[in-house]
């Protein structure tokens, strides 16, 4: 990462254009050093995008609050992703994403690490941090009015996703098209999830609320380590498969990932 990019990421996004930009220098800075972390980000920039244009063609009760919501929750990503590489401890199921040096993991593992993280866990707390003082029932349908955006984009992951990792096929054979469904997991029903978990922190305070957030950051750190290393020797086998003829190069990968 370059001197400006450092200094750059060093400040908080205040817009959603800021946030696509900083998404945008994560990207280049994982092309630079052949980083798996482009990956989550390459998918969370475009899912941000498909986010902007529901505000711009408001789509939401309120466009200006949802904005305003998109930004906490998508600094909760980057602060995430600054701390770790500037060798601050970071939450478990970030430390679960992003400590992936020494696993051979699928492109597809990686994108669901992050999404685990950053949906399963950022997105209650951030649900939560954001309706403080105010009823948090009042967001709700445009809360759930996100699931819709991103229900649209499935079937497009899935289809780039395979233009990368020639054996996905394997996945759909062994789990019966699962992986669609674990794909999902982080679109919707995770969604659900997080809704649940933001209801349950606006109902408490002090020690209880962080007890919940504590118990909450053990589960889905685990879960990320599932995700790292599946239960299930054929399942185990098929990703290992998988990930060996995979394409290594991050840039030829996020350059097939972007296009049409």
């Amino acid at each position: 990462m370059t001197a400006d990019k450092k200094i750059y990421m060093e400040i908080k996004a205040k817009t959603i254009d800021e946030v696509l930009e900083q998404l945008d220098a994560i990207i280049a800075d994982s092309v630079k050093n052949n980083d798996p972390y482009g990956f989550f980000a390459y998918i969370y920039r475009r899912t941000t995008a498909e986010i902007k244009q529901a505000i711009l063609d408001k789509k939401f009760e309120d466009n200006a609050r949802m904005e305003k919501f998109d930004v906490l929750f998508a600094n909760k990503y980057l602060d995430a992703y600054r701390d770790f590489h500037s060798g601050k401890e970071v939450c478990s199921p970030w430390a679960a994403a992003f400590d992936v040096k020494k696993d051979k993991l699928t492109i597809l593992q990686h994108i669901i690490l992050g999404m685990n993280a950053h949906i399963n866990y950022d997105l209650g707390m951030s649900a939560a941090k954001f309706s403080e003082g105010g009823e948090i029932e009042n967001m709700k349908n445009d809360f759930m009015k996100v699931n819709n955006v991103l229900a649209s984009l499935v079937d497009e992951l899935q289809v780039k996703v395979g233009r990368v990792s020639r054996l996905m096929f394997l996945l759909d054979w062994i789990s019966k098209r699962n992986d669609e469904v674990v794909m999902n997991f982080s679109m919707e029903k995770a969604r659900k999830q997080a809704w649940n978990f933001a209801m349950a922190l606006s109902t408490i305070e002090g020690q209880a609320k962080q007890a919940m957030i504590d118990e909450v950051d053990g589960i889905i750190g685990r879960l990320g380590e599932t995700v790292k290393h599946p239960p299930g020797k054929i399942l185990a086998y098929t990703l290992k498969v998988v990930s060996f003829f995979e394409e290594k190069d991050v840039r030829k990968i996020i350059e097939k990932l972007e296009s049409d």
